[in-house]
């Protein structure tokens, strides 16, 4: 019996000294391995000082505390709602949008509109995100808010509703992150949704008489537009060949012209080489043409003895 005794007692701290050794690997195993998710990366500080960025899979670190790690989705896609709450509706898969007081803004044109919208954003700087900014999330949403206000309040509420709404999206996109980088929030947005944008619901009946004003407006304007695309056409063809039929005359007349020109210097010319001929030619040709007519005239004659000297040649 004794000496069994003595063999528990020599036996028994060897076992308690490699169970001791055994439970400090464990723990230093424990804690010095951590997985990263693929979508993931892991920011390590050791004693509270940043360390390292490690990506995702089997990462270590030193044990026991001494260094920690924290991880921060960088691939996942996060989203801010503004000028609404999304709720579920009891045990049903239905949702609601409740509008929340954010959403009023003054408008350009000092009218008063209801705007909702959301961003999308990655988190691209692990570092920055954790340890930045101490109030994160509502540090993106005042800044969304202030940028959206900025841009609503520089433009009017028709502009707003309709032409400027992609305008306003892609400026918001880029005031966004140019305050967020400038504060070190590590983070990117990559789209900026404007949702509905509406009056408030004491005004909507007054505006949406405005909107159907507007709405007559246009459509007599584009009735105008087709009135005068039918006609300009057709005044500006008459008018070419107004144009036209003057210019054909004018290059006749011009013709005639020359013409009479031409042949009047022909006959000058003959009338140079031989006056006497040409004279006579020419009264020939002249009288000619006086006979020729219809309307032949009446021939004053002197030596007739009638009361007056002239003869009828019409018979």
């Amino acid at each position: 019996m004794e000496k069994e005794a003595k063999t528990h007692k020599k036996i028994g701290p060897a076992i308690i000294g490699w169970i001791l050794v055994l439970v400090l690997v464990v723990a230093a195993a424990s804690t010095s391995i951590f997985i990263v998710d693929e979508t993931e990366q892991a920011v390590v500080t050791r004693l509270g000082k940043y360390q390292k960025t490690v990506g995702s899979g089997l990462q270590t670190k030193l044990p026991f505390g001494l260094d920690k790690h924290y991880t921060v989705p960088v691939k996942v896609v996060q989203t801010e709602q503004f000028g609404f709450t999304t709720i579920k509706q009891g045990r049903s898969n239905e949702y609601k949008n409740n509008i929340t007081s954010e959403s009023t803004m003054l408008t350009g044109d000092l009218n008063i509109v209801d705007v909702e919208w959301i961003i999308q954003y990655r988190i691209v700087d692990p570092k920055q995100w954790l340890f930045g900014v101490y109030e994160k999330r509502s540090t993106i949403r005042d800044i969304s808010q202030s940028v959206i206000n900025e841009l609503v309040g520089d433009r009017a509420i028709l502009s707003v509703m309709g032409s400027e709404r992609s305008r306003i999206e892609d400026k918001a996109l880029d005031m966004m992150n140019e305050k967020y980088n400038a504060l070190g929030l590590g983070i990117n947005v990559i789209a900026v949704k404007l949702q509905n944008i509406v009056p408030p619901t004491g005004v909507q009946d007054a505006f949406e008489d405005v909107n159907k004003a507007i709405q007559d407006m246009n459509r007599f304007i584009n009735e105008g537009k087709e009135a005068y695309n039918a006609e300009i056409p057709k005044a500006q063809g008459e008018a070419d060949r107004q144009l036209q039929v003057a210019e054909g005359y004018a290059n006749e007349r011009v013709n005639m012209a020359k013409g009479d020109v031409a042949k009047f210097n022909a006959v000058y010319e003959e009338y140079k080489r031989s006056p006497k001929v040409t004279r006579e030619r020419m009264y020939l040709e002249t009288m000619e043409e006086i006979f020729s007519s219809e309307n032949k005239p009446e021939l004053i004659d002197s030596e007739l003895e009638n009361v007056l000297p002239l003869k009828n040649l019409k018979n």
